[in-house]
C-alpha cells in the first residue's frame, strides 16, 4: 500500500507505529477526510474492492465511498502500519422498523492491540464513528463528536450512538471473521439490487470538528453537536454539484450520465 499517498490524503503526520494514538488519530484524519458516498452505484458502475482500485479511487482520484471501500482502506492502512485487524459484517438497524431483519451489509473492524481491543468503523455515513470504541460493553465512550455504547443483545453486539437524550440503535454484529469474497457478496447486493437506497438516492456524509455534514438528494443538513441542526433544499444540479465538490470536498467523475443521474434522484425538470 502507498501509505504515503493515503497519509497525503487524510491529512495524517502522527508516527508509523501500531499504538493506540496512531490508530486513534488515523481513524479521525480518515473519518474527516474521505466523504462517504454513493455515486458509483447511482450510477450503475461497479464498486470494486480490490486495494489498488480503493486506492485509486479514495486517494488519488480524491472521491469517497461506503462501508466496504472505507473500512477497506482503512484495514489496508492499519495491517501495513503493523496492527491486527478483523473484519466483521453487521446487520444495520439505523431507522429499520421494530422486528424487521435486515441482511449483513455493513463491515465494522475490530483491532487488537497491547491486549485490548477497539472497534474502529469509518464507513457508517451520517453517523460514521470519529473515534475508535474500546470493545467493552454498557459503558458510555465519548468521540470526537456524539457518545457510543456497545451492547450485549444475545450473541451479539449492539452499536448505539446518543442523540441528544436518546439511545439510537446503528446496527448489530457478531464475531464470525469475514473474509474478501464474504464482502464481495454484500458488496454485490448494496451495490446492485434494485431496492438498495445506494442505487436510487444520492448520499454524502461527512463529519466536521463540531458538524457533521449530511446530503439526501438535494437536502443538506448540518447536524451541529450540542446545537440545533440546519437544512436546507439545493435548487439546481449545478447547486448540488457545488455542494458535493465544495462542502464534501469530493472530485466529481466525468460523466455524461452524471448530471441526467442527479436530476432524476433530486426531482428537478431535465
Amino acid at each position: 500500500m502507498d501509505l504515503d499517498a493515503y497519509f497525503a490524503r487524510v491529512g495524517f503526520n502522527g508516527a508509523r507505529t501500531p499504538t493506540f494514538e496512531t490508530l486513534r488519530d488515523l481513524h479521525l484524519a480518515h473519518a474527516q477526510s474521505i466523504p462517504f458516498e454513493n455515486l458509483n452505484p447511482l450510477l450503475g458502475w461497479h464498486v470494486p474492492l480490490d486495494l489498488p482500485s480503493l486506492e485509486e479511487k479514495l486517494v488519488r482520484s480524491g472521491r469517497g465511498g461506503y462501508c466496504f471501500e472505507q473500512n477497506g482502506l482503512l484495514a489496508a492502512a492499519l495491517r501495513e502500519l503493523g496492527f491486527k485487524v478483523t473484519g466483521f459484517a453487521a446487520r444495520v438497524l439505523w431507522n429499520a422498523p421494530e422486528g424487521v431483519l435486515r441482511p449483513r451489509t455493513h463491515m465494522v473492524l475490530k483491532v487488537d492491540l497491547g491486549g485490548e481491543s477497539y472497534i474502529a468503523d469509518v464507513g457508517f455515513g451520517g453517523l460514521t464513528l470519529t473515534t475508535p470504541l474500546r470493545f467493552v460493553t454498557d459503558i458510555e465512550q465519548p468521540t470526537a463528536h456524539e457518545p457510543f455504547r456497545l451492547t450485549k443483545v444475545g450473541g451479539d453486539f449492539q452499536l448505539d450512538a446518543r442523540i441528544g437524550e436518546a439511545w439510537k440503535t446503528l446496527y448489530r454484529f457478531d464475531l464470525q471473521p469475514q473474509l474478501p469474497p464474504d464482502y464481495e457478496m454484500a458488496n454485490h447486493y448494496t451495490a446492485t439490487f434494485p431496492t438498495s437506497h445506494f442505487r436510487s438516492m444520492l448520499i454524502a456524509a461527512l463529519p466536521v470538528p463540531g458538524a457533521r455534514y449530511a446530503l439526501a438528494n438535494n437536502q443538506l443538513t448540518i447536524h451541529h453537536i450540542g446545537a440545533p441542526s440546519e437544512r436546507r433544499l439545493l435548487g439546481s444540479v449545478g447547486e448540488v454539484r457545488q455542494v458535493l465538490e465544495s462542502t464534501f470536498g469530493l472530485t466529481l467523475p466525468v460523466a455524461a450520465e452524471l448530471d441526467p443521474t442527479l436530476a432524476r434522484v433530486c426531482g428537478f425538470q431535465a
